[in-house]
């Protein structure tokens, strides 16, 4: 072809977005169902129908959701195929507001915090007395956690045969926390009454018998249980965070064994406004107080409250806590 010689088929023509354009309006999902997230698992979510609890269904995320974050707990809405069948999906299409959240940090200098679970009303801290040693500081930093994200904190104590005559639970007595005994050997009856026709969230350190008392609460979740190593600290067994239906109704999550506890995101305010009788006395104190008391805040308003020392000091150790860098090691143990 001489360079002359052109004729319209050879116009290239670069190819466009389409005559069609991309409407923004999304579909409304009118009969969306509602569902509560059970277990999550590279990029699928485990659900159970909001009133089938036997039907459980495997979900996406709908692309609307962009990388909205879903976490065990959560409450939501889903469409597709709902059957449960194997190798059925269905599509996440909503997240509801959550009512309560349980965060944490990396350690205490992590300004990313990651939420653990959502929407439990309560928190069981998972303390052996022995094998791995207790430690008051991850309980306070975990009661910390609770409170500020409106969890109601109960301390579960396991492994009592092995220091009958620990007086680790004398620690929190002026902070009306209540105490149970989870060991293999203690009733499951006290346990159930607390935990009947609610969602609770099961977490400690790993070795300190949580699978343990899961398996008991609910016989058919064969969680795997391991044993502690020689250094004291216990090796994962549980692997990620799984809700599992009591038979009597109420709900447990089983979290992973933890290493730390950051609380890089909670402040000392947001701990004492757990407290009723104590959040209406802060709003004396001068800005900045951090509410731990001479020398660091001499004016702090909580020092004026009569009859109440106890409790104040109590609460104070929280706050010590709090500021804690090493979330293991923290406090004494028993």
């Amino acid at each position: 072809m001489r360079r002359r010689d052109y004729d319209e088929s050879d116009v290239r023509v670069r190819p466009g977005k389409g005559s069609r354009p991309r409407t923004k309006t999304r579909p409304e999902h009118r009969d969306a169902l509602s569902a509560m997230v059970t277990a999550v698992d590279r990029g699928r979510w485990s659900c159970v129908l909001e009133g089938d609890p036997e039907r459980p269904i495997v979900a996406m995320r709908a692309r609307e959701l962009g990388r909205t974050p879903i976490v065990v707990g959560d409450e939501v809405d889903v469409v597709g195929d709902l059957s449960g069948t194997p190798d059925t999906l269905a599509r996440i299409v909503r997240v509801a507001e959550r009512r309560t959240v349980l965060r944490r940090t990396a350690d205490d200098t992590d300004p990313f915090e990651r939420v653990v679970v959502a929407n439990a009303e309560q928190l069981f801290i998972v303390v052996a007395l022995a094998d791995p040693p207790p430690r008051t500081g991850f309980v306070e930093r975990a009661m910390a956690a609770a409170y500020a994200g409106g969890l109601q904190p109960i301390l579960c104590l396991t492994k009592q045969d092995l220091d009958p005559a620990s007086d680790f639970a004398t620690e929190f007595r002026d902070l009306d926390l209540t105490i149970v005994r989870g060991g293999r050997e203690d009733p499951l009856d006290p346990i159930l009454d607390l935990l009947r026709d609610k969602l609770t969230c099961l977490l400690g350190h790993s070795g300190v018998g949580k699978s343990t008392l899961v398996n008991r609460l609910v016989p058919q979740a064969d969680r795997a249980v391991g044993e502690v190593s020689g250094v004291g600290k216990g090796r994962h067994t549980s692997t990620q965070s799984v809700a599992l239906p009591l038979p009597g109704g109420g709900w447990v999550i089983d979290t992973p064994g933890v290493r730390s506890f950051g609380l890089a995101h909670i402040t000392p305010d947001d701990v004492i406004h757990a407290f009723a009788d104590l959040a209406e006395a802060i709003e004396d104190c001068p800005r900045g107080c951090t509410h731990l008391g001479p020398p660091a805040d001499p004016e702090c308003a909580l020092d004026q409250l009569p009859g109440k020392e106890r409790r104040v000091a109590a609460i104070r150790r929280l706050l010590v806590a709090l500021k804690s860098n090493d979330p293991w090691a923290s406090g004494n143990s028993a």
